[in-house]
């Protein structure tokens, strides 16, 4: 189904993609909450998509052929959303499961609160920069971030502060600065490059990089420290 978006509200065209499985959305500009909540579908968007693009998505697999605004991926359970662009403020935020791949760059607080559940996993793949406070209140899942054309620092400021589980994975040779004493930054060794090959090879199938050339690559692998005081208040052993 193709749906002009043109003039349309974000509730008719969630309408309309209710009714079909495979849909192409053009002329978005700004609409916010495609796709909420839905799984089971296959939606293009072209053009710009407001906030909350795929909130609470439970399965669908959403492309954007462009940017996005904020809170892409806001609280989603499952499913998979792709931007051949940037993105606001908050991607991720609360996720719960699912993968987001941003060919380009994320802004601030990407990762916020996001968290994991047995086999309930949630990836973000960034192929530009993160900015300021990346993986705040991170509690689970993987944040990868691989700095693709850029030199120096691909993070902003506030690295992982309140940061209680997860990980997160910097393709650079320049270490995040001032990080809280909560949050563990050690060189990656091959072993932990190995364990995020999978997703790394998806980007690069999604947006056409050399995948020997960013896994040969330096990372810094950033956890939780052990003692650090947020595990103690927030994880119950």
């Amino acid at each position: 189904m193709n749906i002009e978006a043109k003039n349309k509200s974000y509730t008719e065209i969630n309408a309309a993609i209710a009714d079909s499985d495979d849909v192409l959305v053009s002329g978005c500009n700004g609409q916010r909450f495609i796709g909420a909540g839905t799984g089971g579908k296959k939606i293009e968007i072209l053009g710009i998509p407001g906030n909350a693009l795929g909130a609470y998505l439970n399965g669908s697999e959403i492309t954007v052929k462009g940017n996005a605004q904020d809170a892409v991926g806001d609280t989603m359970n499952d499913g998979k959303i792709v931007v051949y662009g940037g993105v606001g403020d908050a991607v991720g935020y609360a996720m719960r499961g699912g993968s987001v791949y941003v060919k380009g760059n994320a802004g601030y607080r990407a990762g916020i609160h996001m968290k994991e559940y047995r086999d309930k996993k949630p990836v973000i793949v960034i192929g530009g920069t993160a900015g300021s406070f990346l993986g705040e209140y991170q509690a689970g899942g993987i944040i990868i971030v691989l700095g693709i054309g850029v030199k120096g620092e691909i993070v902003g400021d506030f690295c992982g502060t309140g940061m209680h589980g997860g990980k997160m994975l910097l393709r650079t040779n320049v270490p995040p600065k001032d990080l809280p004493e909560q949050v563990k930054c050690v060189k990656a060794t091959v072993d932990d490059v190995k364990e995020i090959s999978g997703y790394v090879k998806e980007f690069c199938r999604l947006f056409g990089q050399d995948e020997k050339e960013i896994t040969d690559s330096d990372f810094y692998l950033l956890t939780p420290n052990s003692a650090s005081p947020y595990k103690r208040l927030y994880v119950m052993n």
